[in-house]
């Protein structure tokens, strides 16, 4: 079982959920910096070198491999190539699966993330490879900033209006993850994965009212209020336009979704916001 991005956000935790069911020696790390993966190779994982960009590395890093997770890039505007070359070089090396970390309701849904994932999951399909598409909702996680912003502010500014969002954690999302590639019968299949429960921004503020400590509250504002508010605290504008068009999908409920095939994976609930939020904020 190979994990590409072993080292990242995501990666690391489905080695670290795999470590806990399957022999070391029987996972790869596919990671571009081997010092950050020194402590996979310790406990005997197999470490090699890929960029998503270098198709050749790629090929001789999976040989071997018989099931591959593809953790989608961070470079947006460059994933559907870079996956393209993981996917090509998964072919050529003789893997026989892949799972996938796409975006919830892929092929549907007007987030503006959404079409690199649609395109990646076509050439997934295109390949004639096994594999199960993981469609991924939103990470609680991302909001651990506005957890720092609202301790200093007292405020959680957004253009998501009264949007709701059914986020689970990182490692919920990574157990279900190595459940897919440790078990049988996840081929052909395409998971809508999503937090047990959608809250909304009022949620959110009262949430970060307990971990902080100080009254929070939630200020809705519009899109082009939020950029120029971003804009104002240093981001770009390109930046700043992005997170209000991702705002705006919030608030159309494009990360409302609740399926329960999440849960249903890991064998038990999502992790609560304010658990997820308290420990992000921890770290």
């Amino acid at each position: 079982i190979a994990v590409t991005g072993a080292t990242g956000q995501l990666g690391r935790l489905v080695l670290a959920e795999l470590l806990t069911s399957q022999e070391p020696d029987s996972l790869v790390a596919i990671v571009r910096d081997a010092a950050k993966a020194a402590h996979l190779a310790a406990r005997g994982v197999q470490v090699r070198v890929a960029d998503y960009s270098d198709p050749a590395a790629l090929e001789v890093a999976l040989r071997g491999v018989d099931k591959l997770l593809l953790v989608s890039g961070s470079e947006v505007g460059s994933r559907v190539a870079q996956h393209g070359n993981v996917i090509d070089a998964a072919r050529a090396a003789g893997v026989g699966f892949i799972a996938y970390t796409s975006v919830l309701a892929a092929d549907t849904t007007e987030l503006i993330l959404a079409p690199e994932h649609k395109a990646t999951e076509q050439l997934i399909r295109a390949s004639g490879l096994d594999n199960t598409i993981l469609r991924n909702g939103w990470y609680t996680e991302n909001y651990a900033q506005t957890v720092e912003t609202a301790r200093q502010t007292g405020a959680v500014v957004a253009a998501a209006g009264d949007g709701r969002v059914a986020s689970a954690t990182r490692a919920d999302y990574a157990a279900a993850a190595a459940a897919v590639l440790s078990s049988a019968g996840h081929e052909g299949r395409t998971y809508e994965l999503s937090g047990d429960y959608a809250w909304d921004f009022k949620e959110l503020a009262t949430a970060i009212t307990r971990i902080v400590g100080r009254e929070v509250v939630y200020q809705p504002v519009s899109a082009p209020e939020l950029v120029r508010v971003l804009t104002a605290a240093g981001l770009d504008e390109g930046t700043a336009g992005f997170l209000a068009a991702l705002d705006t999908d919030t608030e159309a409920g494009l990360l409302a979704t609740v399926t329960g095939q999440l849960s249903g994976l890991i064998g038990r609930p999502t992790t609560p916001l304010l658990q997820a939020l308290t420990s992000a904020a921890a770290s």
